[in-house]
């Protein structure tokens, strides 16, 4: 690394990209005047997991010795829980391939039949949600665009991830122009009324094909049933202006390497929940990009995450996993600097969750998934350790969902919900 990028990532993180503590809003004391404050719910994955020794404490309950990996979160250790042995069972095989059950437990592939087929927590959460806000939830990436899928809908479909900061950060609080306004309303207009067509032939065709074809008829009309929703809440919130915030993007956020975006990704997550601009947000961690995304390493991330327990393979990963969780804790920071209305912080009211579909990148298993969850409002400060294979992951996304306001006993292959997991 040359004097002349540590210069300038100096620079960066030391002027308009960190967000050191968010001011009160007004609009939010606004919001929620003569009502309750809304939970919310956070879901951050990354692609390849982290090193298990790194990550799960040996021993269990409140009086563990933290691993390396954990030891960037220390100042939050009563913030949060450690969860050891959960995975999603059968449905965990397949290496790389099986990430993408992270936050459904169901692989894509057997979700036929299910009658929300492989639907993500986040996704369930958003459907509680609904048009409370002006967008139901956000799916954002540090990774390609189209890459790897952390959300999905109750139609088994893959809800595409954003990238761009810019757009992000136009989401949320750039003003929408007259023109534009109107032509965001005309094309509203026109493609709700395009669905009403196309959803009455396919009607008309679903009575002249076989069984398998009339079920992909039904998950084609589920898609188009969530589609049409999606477009009534947007055309609900045209006309509402977006808040306006102390904060703006360093110039060519886009360009900088890893190290330097991901603290702005985390900065907009938490003023989007801030705002009340959204509830729910998952946001996935995948490549590093070029220059190896600024981290002081020799090789390619996937190929250390390889290491076949080679020490110094370990050491340089150490390096990555050691940043991510560090981040998360910077974010834990941030909600907590931020209090509400109630008189609670924001983590009191938002669920962080961090983990990922992958458990041990190396020998490509995504068994014994590294899990945890902070704030929300449950009881917090131990490492719970599960029996391998006999709880389902699902049974924690199904406590987190009750928690979030959902009258449910049941997500995707739950048991039930998730043995002492306690709300305060």
């Amino acid at each position: 690394m040359n004097t002349k990028s540590v210069n300038r990532r100096t620079f960066l993180r030391g002027t308009g990209g960190v967000l050191l503590a968010l001011p009160h809003l007004n609009l939010m004391a606004d919001n929620f005047k003569g009502k309750d404050v809304p939970t919310r719910m956070v879901c951050v994955g990354t692609n390849f997991g982290f090193v298990p020794h790194l990550f799960f404490p040996k021993e269990e309950g409140a009086n563990y010795v933290a691993p390396e990996l954990i030891q960037q979160l220390e100042k939050h250790r009563q913030n949060f829980t450690i969860f050891s042995g959960l995975d999603h069972g059968v449905e965990g095989v397949g290496g790389h391939q099986g990430v993408h059950a992270f936050l459904s437990g169901v692989l894509s592939k057997n979700s036929r039949g299910l009658p929300e087929k492989n639907i993500s927590v986040d996704q369930k959460a958003a459907s509680y949600v609904g048009a409370s806000t002006r967008y139901p939830s956000m799916q954002l990436t540090s990774g390609s665009e189209g890459g790897s899928i952390l959300s999905w809908n109750s139609a088994g479909v893959a809800i595409p991830p954003i990238r761009d900061l810019r757009k992000i950060f136009a989401m949320l609080f750039q003003p929408t122009g007259q023109g534009e306004l109107s032509s965001l309303k005309k094309a509203n207009q026109q493609q709700i009324s395009i669905l009403d067509l196309v959803e009455s032939d396919a009607r008309l065709l679903k009575k002249r094909v076989g069984i398998e074809d009339r079920e992909k008829i039904d998950q084609y009309f589920t898609s188009i049933r969530s589609l049409e929703k999606r477009l009534t809440q947007s055309a609900a919130w045209l006309d509402r202006p977006k808040p306006k915030v102390s904060y703006s993007l360093p110039n060519e956020p886009n360009e900088m390497d890893f190290v330097d975006r991901v603290p702005l990704y985390y900065d907009l997550a938490t003023l989007a929940l801030q705002t009340d601009s959204t509830r729910v947000i998952s946001l996935e961690f995948s490549d590093l990009g070029p220059n190896s995304g600024g981290f002081p390493v020799t090789r390619g991330y996937h190929q250390l995450t390889h290491h076949g327990k080679v020490d110094s393979y370990i050491k340089e990963l150490s390096i990555i996993e050691r940043f991510h969780t560090k981040q998360f804790g910077l974010f834990l920071d941030k909600l907590k600097a931020i209090k509400e209305p109630n008189g609670k912080n924001l983590l009191d009211n938002t669920m962080a969750l961090l983990g990922s579909g992958m458990g041990n990148a190396s020998s490509h298993s995504n068994k014994n998934l590294p899990l945890l969850l902070a704030g929300g409002g449950f009881k917090h400060g131990n490492h719970m350790r599960f029996e391998p294979g006999k709880t389902p992951a699902s049974n924690l996304f199904l406590s987190m969902l009750q928690r979030f306001g959902l009258d449910t006993d049941t997500f995707n292959r739950s048991s039930g919900t998730l043995t002492g997991l306690e709300t305060v």
